[in-house]
């Protein structure tokens, strides 16, 4: 299966000039197209032209960059969350970092229909200030929290934070 999703990928080479090309059109390529790309759900994977190594990571990292730097744009990324990202980089849970991450844009990517509905029919006029939006937010985290805290009570022994544990009662009798 993982072969058939590289078949499917669009490849694209970096070369040392830092110029992007394009395999599959012949064509070069710039970080705005890119991100065009991935917008339209075209799924790509970039290798360095020299090492072959792949470096999509890094090229998708410069493209969130770009993007949070373009003048009048509005950015996705808070300073706050920034600093709580890089905060995890050398922690314990830094491995449940991605993951999480993954769940929650997953998640948040696959009710985003239903919280456009909501904001655009049930919230006309009002502003991210309004407490009828920031209660939708927060359900809506709360939510995905809960999915995810289920997800990790598969993993023996291990409760996120925030999630009562199904095992602090065991050996009790219960009332």
């Amino acid at each position: 299966m993982a072969d058939s999703v590289k078949a499917q990928q669009t490849v694209i080479k970096k070369y040392a000039n830092r110029r992007l090309y394009h395999t599959g059109t012949s064509t070069y390529v710039t970080l705005e197209d890119l991100s065009t790309m991935v917008q339209n759900g075209e799924d790509f994977v970039v290798y360095d032209a020299r090492t072959s190594d792949d470096i999509t990571r890094s090229v998708l990292t410069q493209i969130i960059f770009e993007q949070e730097n373009k003048a009048g744009a509005d950015n996705l990324l808070p300073v706050a969350f920034l600093r709580q990202l890089i905060r995890f980089y050398g922690d314990s849970m830094r491995t449940m970092v991605p993951s999480f991450l993954e769940f929650s844009m997953a998640n948040f990517a696959k009710d985003q229909d239903g919280l456009r509905e909501k904001f655009s029919t049930g919230f006309s006029g009002a502003g991210f200030g309004s407490s009828a939006l920031q209660t939708a937010i927060e359900q809506q985290v709360r939510a995905n929290m809960g999915f995810f805290g289920d997800a990790m009570k598969m993993f023996t022994g291990f409760t996120p934070p925030g999630v009562p544990n199904a095992n602090t009662n065991a050996g009790q009798p219960s009332p």
